[in-house]
């Protein structure tokens, strides 16, 4: 495996290759649809990427934590997390890879 990450610029670049739009437009077209993921996620919205996987918001209520270090009980404060599940497709296609 590499350690490689996947970048915006990346992503902009494999459309402008495969869809023919320019590198800008490619770039927008990008950007776009991220926005629409984050805004629905924002709003509290789940987003489904068919044979993808689902990206939803979590509730976590207060909790009591404890400093490892010392011990020392400390308030967790209510939040909101993201979550990723990812569908059945995607996870026999990162298994498959994993066998060479």
């Amino acid at each position: 495996m590499t350690n490689k990450t996947i970048t915006r610029m990346d992503l902009s670049e494999a459309v402008f290759r495969e869809v023919g739009l320019s590198r800008n437009d490619a770039a927008q077209m990008v950007e776009s649809v991220l926005g629409h993921i984050s805004d629905a996620l924002v709003r509290g919205e789940q987003v489904k990427i068919s044979s993808f996987g689902t990206f939803s918001v979590r509730e976590k209520t207060a909790r009591v934590g404890r400093n490892p270090k010392t011990g020392e009980e400390v308030p967790i404060e209510p939040r909101r997390v993201l979550t990723f599940r990812p569908s059945h497709l995607m996870k026999d296609r990162v298994a498959r890879g994993n066998r060479r």
